[in-house]
């Protein structure tokens, strides 16, 4: 049993990179993100690295502020941009934003400009970079039709984030042993131009989405990206936890700086390398993450990848040798893996498509502030009590917390295992099995179970109609002036014709056993149905051969347009 299960899940993770990659949207989305993250970390690294340069450790800790807190305040109020229209295009922006300040700093360091200058552009290119996640979060579960392909998604993002954490800094190392930080800053913004190169070719339908006002108006729309996280308890514990994260994440840039140049005597390539030893560990941790897709237990694994990003850097400090350090670092980058994978598809499937990307967008705030408040705090710690009491102080955080959290977690997992199973009934149904992700769980959202005995009357022939039917258990007849025109069951719907003509319902439906449904108001199923055209397309046709079927004085050969000898298999 436990080698049929292993099986499973190997055959598992191969079909989610398998499933990527056979979809050309996905595999672009997914190929933009990897160029996007190794030119943020190859920044990052170097410019930290200038910094020091420019003041020491002090000094790193203060830019990093500078870079976070105009992001935080800016990113709710740039994410409703990207719940407006197209989610690509945004990234597009952002990517040609952020090439273009990474260029600039190229050039600056090359003429040996003012460290200012540099970090006025790390502080635009950061501002966009603040918007590029949102956008990207929110845009994968318009390319995906199920929450298994979505956590999937996220799973393989999750490898190339590991990547691009694992070849940024590396790059980074490399290059600097044989050119200089100009020549860093000029890669990151070649992969920052090749990142908005690939979103160019996406071609898909986004799904349906409220109108937008005539005016609209960024602050209301910002407060409401806010107002959808703190109505729901599940989504304030995954920022919350972000936050400690998020901390823990700012510290490190400062910690892996002092900890290689002044702990362990590696000098400036050091850095590199120590950050490399966490890409490495992402990369791997990824790569055993993608064992996790379909377990439902991504709470629990949430859980587990918050305590990764701290209890080995605390070790770090109980143990500060070289080899040691590269060790444990190599955890954080399996924590991290674990949080890209859970943390991501949860939100996803926790809050409303209309909102995503604010929420993300609230997300990236959140983090942009505490990577800030991280490398202050990492500051003045180490200038306290030194470098060891600082990471092991700041090593317990997260730990802590993901103990904390532990049961609200797995209550969450039991909340998405429920949501999946209302997806799985939905899909059975023709009209529904083609709407993407974030549109079939807006219907899953809003049913109603309904229970009708065995032989009782769902609804009438003749009668106002207010509902979508879908049957979860039993069978029913379909009853037209007298006469039983179909029988439905499990997995199939009724009850469309009413919400979708100026009719009233065309036939009474009886319950032939005892019946189990789950209901869409009007309100409910329309404008997702209609608002998407490959669904709409479907209802029509739906509707238009059932109505046929209810012509008075036809056959149902007549009713299907075949002829007598078609219909029988006969020749002419």
């Amino acid at each position: 049993m436990g080698e049929r299960g292993q099986r499973t899940r190997l055959r598992n993770a191969g079909a989610a990179f398998a499933s990527n990659w056979r979809n050309p949207d996905l595999r672009r989305a997914q190929l933009s993100f990897l160029g996007a993250w190794t030119a943020e970390w190859a920044f990052t690294v170097a410019l930290g690295i200038v910094a020091y340069r420019d003041g020491g450790a002090a000094a790193v800790g203060l830019v990093g502020l500078l870079r976070m807190v105009p992001s935080a305040l800016l990113a709710p109020l740039l994410s409703p941009i990207a719940d407006r229209g197209r989610r690509e295009r945004v990234l597009v922006l952002v990517s040609v934003v952020r090439g273009l300040a990474t260029a600039a700093a190229a050039v600056v360091v090359a003429v040996a400009g003012p460290a200012a200058v540099i970090y006025v552009l790390a502080v635009v290119s950061t501002i966009a970079a603040t918007l590029y996640r949102p956008a990207h979060s929110a845009l994968l579960p318009s390319l995906c039709r199920t929450g298994y392909e979505l956590a999937s998604a996220n799973m393989v993002r999750g490898l190339l984030d590991s990547a691009a954490t694992l070849v940024g800094p590396l790059l980074v190392a490399v290059l600097l042993q044989f050119t200089g930080v100009d020549v860093v800053f000029a890669v990151a913004a070649a992969a920052s131009f090749a990142a908005a190169a690939l979103l160019l070719g996406l071609r898909y339908d986004a799904p349906p989405r409220p109108s937008a006002p005539d005016r609209p108006n960024i602050g209301r729309e910002a407060v409401e990206g806010l107002r959808a996280v703190a109505r729901d308890r599940d989504l304030v514990l995954i920022l919350g936890l972000a936050a400690a994260q998020s901390l823990t994440r700012g510290a490190l840039t400062v910690l892996s700086v002092v900890v290689a140049i002044e702990l362990v005597g590696t000098g400036e390539p050091g850095v590199g390398a120590l950050m490399t030893s966490v890409g490495v560990g992402a990369v791997l941790g990824s790569l055993g993450a993608s064992l996790l897709i379909g377990t439902g237990r991504l709470g629990a694994w949430f859980a587990v990848g918050v305590a990764l990003w701290g209890l080995p850097i605390a070790l770090v400090g109980v143990f500060p040798e070289q080899a040691v350090a590269l060790v444990l670092l190599s955890f954080v980058g399996v924590g991290n893996a674990l949080i890209d994978i859970t943390g991501f598809t949860l939100i996803g499937r926790t809050a409303p498509d209309e909102v995503l990307a604010r929420v993300f967008g609230v997300l990236e705030s959140t983090v942009a502030i505490f990577v800030g408040i991280g490398g202050v705090v990492a500051s003045a710690l180490i200038g306290w009590f030194g470098i060891q009491p600082a990471l092991i102080a700041i090593g317990l955080l997260c730990p802590v917390l993901a103990v904390a959290s532990w049961w609200r977690l797995r209550r969450l997992d039991r909340v998405v295992a429920a949501l999946d199973r209302e997806i799985g009934l939905l899909r059975r149904v023709d009209m529904l099995c083609m709407l993407p992700l974030p549109a079939v769980e807006r219907l899953a959202r809003g049913l109603e179970p309904v229970s009708v005995a065995s032989g009782a009357v769902v609804f009438a022939q003749g009668d106002v109609g207010d509902r979508y039917y879908v049957i979860e258990s039993g069978e029913v007849d379909v009853v037209h002036d007298g006469r039983v025109v179909a029988d439905l069951g499990p997995g199939e719907g009724f009850g469309e014709i009413a919400l979708l003509r100026p009719t009233g319902r065309m036939a009474t439906v009886v319950a032939r056993t005892d019946l189990r449904l789950q209901a869409l108001t009007s309100d409910r199923f329309l404008p997702v149905v209609l608002g998407y055209t490959p669904s709409a397309v479907e209802a029509t046709a739906t509707v238009d051969g059932i109505m046929a079927q209810y012509e008075p004085g036809e056959t149902p050969e007549e009713a299907s347009g075949e002829t007598p000898e078609e219909a029988s298999g006969e020749p002419d």
